[in-house]
């Protein structure tokens, strides 16, 4: 009830939209990273963390999936809810899952769900040229967007693992267009997983929104990682782009800090986190 009163006495006002426009606009790096919970959420909005994601990745981290096909909107609500009660500085997004945005109508429905139920600020989604429409859709409503492209955990099955996007010139191409057309539409940010440093680069350039990265390079406005990864206690095979910052850290919160310190003065990434 009187989180707005709260607010008012921060040394610094929440994020939002308008906020991570202005760090591009700067050259401020954004440090942003996955929580799915309330406790945890209360740690990395203490770091100082930009921007929050309740990801689908929640279906292998906390569930023990192999991938994120099985999370439902339900699981996203839930987790999102959750989060949001820990948070007071950070901008909150969360995922749409999969096959949960086949239709404008569909998407739409969703959205609000995780936005109304969960409390999330802004709701990501998988998808390049094809989710022009439901991008358009959504901000048409005013849903804030971001667009997640490259590497979509949500089509694993389809490219046959989890590969680098972007090596071939003529799909960095299309990915580069398709960027593009999704800022045009009305996505406010764009998400970039698994690419060479040189695309995430040229996408970065050909936008005017945010572009977060993971794995995407040194270029790009801003920097995500799971939390499970940035403590250390990631399940099966650790990414390229991951890096461990609890092994030289005394607690969860001080490993959030070094992240966010190292986003900011962009040692991270460092070259061994890269794709060419």
């Amino acid at each position: 009830m009187y989180t707005q009163l709260e607010q008012r006495a921060m040394d610094a006002p929440p994020i939002n939209v308008a906020s991570l426009a202005k760090m591009k606009a700067e050259g401020v790096p954004i440090a942003c990273i996955t929580a799915y919970d309330a406790s945890f959420a209360a740690v990395v909005d203490r770091a100082g963390i930009d921007v929050v994601l309740v990801g689908d990745s929640l279906g292998m981290v906390i569930q023990g999936h192999d991938t994120t096909v099985p999370v439902t909107v339900d699981d996203i609500v839930y987790h999102s809810k959750a989060v949001a009660r820990g948070l007071r500085h950070a901008f909150l997004m969360a995922d749409m899952p999969f096959m949960s945005y086949t239709s404008p109508e569909q998407a739409l429905d969703n959205a609000v769900r995780l936005m109304q139920e969960g409390g999330a600020m802004m709701i990501k989604l998988e998808g390049g040229e094809g989710q022009i429409e439901i991008v358009e859709h959504l901000a048409r409503h005013d849903i804030p967007v971001c667009a997640h492209i490259g590497l979509k955990p949500q089509s694993v099955h389809k490219i046959g693992g989890f590969k680098v996007q972007g090596r071939d010139p003529e799909q960095a191409q299309r990915m580069v267009e398709a960027a593009k057309r999704l800022e045009a539409v009305g996505a406010d940010i764009v998400l970039l997983e698994c690419v060479p440093n040189e695309l995430g680069a040229a996408i970065t350039d050909a936008v005017h929104v945010p572009v977060i990265g993971i794995g995407a390079g040194p270029e790009v406005d801003g920097q995500i990682l799971v939390l499970y990864d940035v403590l250390g206690i990631t399940l099966g095979r650790v990414p390229r782009f991951v890096r461990n910052y609890a092994q030289d850290t005394h607690s969860p919160l001080e490993a959030v800090q070094h992240f966010v310190a190292s986003v900011k003065d962009k040692s991270y990434p460092a070259p061994e986190h890269c794709f060419s």
